[in-house]
């Protein structure tokens, strides 16, 4: 109780020291509501925003916030109709890349609306910026550091035989068969946690697959098709790819299960592919018996990770409380935010912060300590298009409904439908 009777003056000290300044008229404007959009459903991030604004709204009595949990599957069209009508949001929950470039149209350019002090403090901004550039300025105001990444029962390992983290394709599979006769699922995948639609979400997957294959610049390939999707070496990748279940790796109903992180926690598979939004779920049920790993979809050791500011929280120019929105966003820079970013399990995107979470320390270790290349998530840094399709053709690849060949065939026919400005070097 005395915190969060200390938290305003808190909040006031941790701007005077930084510069960062909030007037009556923009932050406590008497009865501003700020209505934010957004699709985390029940996540770790839904409750970062809801804690992030909980704790403006106490510093700032004169504003309130109200959180729209709109549903994930069309969620950017909800915006996008919102938009034309003038109906929508002040500030919407928006992916960092190609996601935040291709809405920028109803989106406020950041530069000179945040302070450039409060846009210092934060990591990544490039990746909402005009081709990629921080220079020009970004369209979101990250609030977590992201990961794509595996999580492993360490008890099953053990239980099973297998003595370190695979880290190619073999490895994998032997570990899988290990795996398998000591009774678990190996790897479970469903579209649990992060329910961005009624498949899993196989851009986890696909990033690791093309991290496997190229250098950060290389992704770039599959972008302007230097790399087409139904090359010889994507059809080799997938492949593969698709004998995680052939193989027995993978539950039998990867397209219809629903109940994947549950059985992750409850014991039963040993393996997951997921995100940082759900480590407080799993180390709050695992504790210790849960670490994170490279998921390893190449012949080869991959030293890359997918470590990026995911997703934050965009301005939208129709909004009628852009002076508080925009200064809301000013405070999300500040420490005592990347504090409340930390307290529900989330790695806070706040230059110089940390994570009091082991498992996601371990994440951050991987290139700060280890050395690993960071990756952008491959589906922030394609066209829409080709993201939308690969969301049904790339689990019908690993379900067994698609073969390889016609699934990539497919997305190579959607690349070729672009426009042409959609198909060049610049992003």
């Amino acid at each position: 109780m005395r915190r969060k009777s200390l938290l305003p003056a808190v909040i006031a000290f941790t701007l005077a020291i930084t510069g960062i300044g909030l007037t009556q008229s923009t932050a406590q404007a008497a009865g501003t509501t700020i209505t934010i959009w957004h699709n985390l459903g029940t996540t770790q991030n839904a409750e970062a925003v809801k804690g992030l604004t909980d704790a403006y709204s106490k510093a700032n009595p004169g504003v309130t916030f109200k959180l729209v949990d709109q549903p994930g599957d069309n969620y950017f069209a909800l915006l996008q109709a919102a938009a034309v009508s003038k109906k929508g949001p002040d500030l919407a929950l928006m992916w960092t890349g190609l996601f935040a470039l291709q809405y920028k149209s109803y989106l406020t350019n950041l530069k000179g609306v945040v302070p450039a002090a409060a846009l210092a403090n934060e990591g990544s901004l490039n990746w909402s910026s005009e081709n990629f550039d921080a220079a020009k300025g970004p369209y979101v105001m990250p609030f977590d550091r992201q990961f794509y990444i595996g999580f492993y029962n360490k008890a099953a390992f053990a239980k099973a035989g297998v003595k370190s983290v695979p880290t190619n394709w073999n490895d994998l599979y032997a570990a899988c068969t290990k795996l398998k006769s000591a009774g678990y699922t190996p790897m479970v995948y469903g579209n649990g946690g992060q329910s961005l639609g009624a498949l899993y979400y196989p851009w986890y997957d696909a990033s690791y697959i093309a991290i496997g294959q190229s250098s950060v610049s290389g992704l770039r390939d599959l972008y302007s098709g230097k790399n087409m999707w139904n090359s010889a070496t994507n059809t080799d990748s997938y492949t593969k790819y698709a004998a995680l279940k052939s193989k027995g790796c993978t539950n039998a109903d990867v397209l219809t299960k629903t109940n994947n992180v549950e059985d992750f926690i409850g014991g039963k598979a040993a393996m997951i592919i997921d995100g940082t939004w759900d480590t407080k779920k799993f180390t709050d049920a695992m504790k210790t018996n849960v670490a994170a790993f490279i998921p390893p979809f190449s012949d080869k050791p991959i030293k890359g990770v997918v470590e990026f500011a995911g997703q934050g929280l965009s301005l939208t120019n129709y909004s009628k409380n852009q002076k508080a929105a925009a200064a809301f966003l000013t405070w999300m820079t500040t420490a005592d935010a990347a504090k409340i970013v930390d307290s529900v399990g989330l790695i806070p995107n706040v230059n110089g912060s940390t994570t009091s979470n082991a498992v996601n320390q371990q994440m951050l270790d991987f290139a700060a300590k280890q050395g690993f290349t960071r990756y952008p998530m491959l589906d922030n840094v394609l066209q829409g298009d080709v993201v939308d399709a690969g969301n049904k053709i790339l689990p019908a690849i690993l379900g067994g409904k698609t073969s390889v060949a016609d699934g990539l065939k497919q997305m190579n026919q959607v690349w070729n439908n672009l426009a042409p400005a959609k198909r060049g070097n610049s992003l």
